[in-house]
């Protein structure tokens, strides 16, 4: 099996360069700067223990790629790009291969699953960040990270496990499961304070505002029968597989969320995040004030270029209390 990783960031950089360092077969997907490093130097991937510098093939779009019928897809983009890369994907002849959706949120499965039919939700717990083009930090250890893995909408087959079996050679755990959308609305949860962190500086004092968020999109949930899984501090894994440390010369900016405002990015996935909820709650007749308020007010930081940090704690309890999300 080969693997084609779409979207080389933070996440799709830790996974390629892991399995070719496993010496498994790897492409990457692409662009800009960190391309052209990639291209030139290879990836550099650094961890808490020890940094390697890894060269795969790396092309900009899927039209370079001559596919073969047991490659396995993945893709690694944030959401707002999934569709242009499904484009790109069936202009290239993909069209039987497996689709791996190693994202964020619940959306994106629904959206491949219109044009290939062998589609697979991978919940992702995985602390990156890109450090600069071509470099990548990965902060987890002992394992990069850990990946539940299942077929859409639900069981599992061959495909699922291969790519299981091939993530666990390159040190990510990884898990099989019938169920993995359960596991990826569990984690849709955790993804709420994404845009806290961003909007309001990694050190802003909002559990409470955290808390506020988790409460609507549980209650959402339960309207909408959706079962899930607590894959947060619950989840036994995580302290035994995946425990964060820091890597000497590498500031970790925090969520995906903060780092693509931080690079100025120009789009957030909060709209399929916080907007997941938002879009239930319509639906279902539940009212969620506090991730309407925080879905817009990602796409006014991302549409003016605002920074990470840029709204105070203060200004976020006021603006929600005229949303009447919360009683001040």
């Amino acid at each position: 099996m080969r693997i084609i990783v779409y979207g080389v960031g933070a996440i799709g950089g830790t996974v390629a360069a892991a399995l070719a360092l496993s010496d498994q077969e790897v492409i990457g997907i692409a662009r800009g700067s960190h391309l052209d490093a990639i291209q030139t130097d290879g990836l550099l991937l650094r961890t808490p223990e020890k940094t390697e510098r890894v060269r795969f093939p790396c092309v900009s779009d899927p039209t370079e790629i001559d596919f073969r019928s047991d490659d396995a897809v993945l893709l690694t983009m944030k959401t707002q790009d999934t569709l242009a890369a499904l484009e790109r994907l069936r202009a290239a002849g993909v069209a039987e291969q497996a689709i791996f959706c190693v994202q964020n949120g619940v959306t994106n499965e629904r959206l491949a699953l219109r044009l290939f039919p062998e589609v697979h939700g991978v919940t992702v717990m995985m602390p990156a960040a890109i450090s600069g083009p071509g470099e990548i930090g990965a902060f987890s250890v002992p394992r990069h990270g850990i990946f539940d893995i299942g077929r859409y909408p639900g069981g599992s087959n061959a495909h699922d496990t291969a790519l299981a079996q091939a993530l666990e050679t390159a040190n990510i755990a990884a898990f099989v499961s019938p169920d993995v959308m359960q596991s990826k609305y569990g984690k849709l949860l955790l993804n709420l304070s994404n845009i806290l962190q961003a909007a309001l500086g990694l050190d802003a004092d909002c559990k409470h505002l955290e808390a506020l968020l988790r409460a609507e999109a549980e209650t959402v949930y339960k309207a909408a029968g959706i079962p899930w899984l607590d894959v947060g501090a619950a989840d036994a894994r995580r302290a035994q597989l995946m425990q964060q440390r820091q890597i000497a010369g590498i500031e970790r900016l925090g969520s995906s969320t903060t780092q693509s405002l931080a690079r100025g990015a120009g789009s957030i996935e909060t709209d399929y995040l916080n907007g997941e909820i938002v879009l239930l709650g319509r639906l279902h007749g539940v009212p969620v004030p506090a991730n309407t308020y925080f879905t817009e007010l990602g796409a006014r930081m991302a549409r003016e270029g605002l920074k990470p940090g840029a709204v105070s704690v203060a200004q976020a309890e006021a603006d929600l209390s005229a949303f009447g999300a919360l009683q001040r």
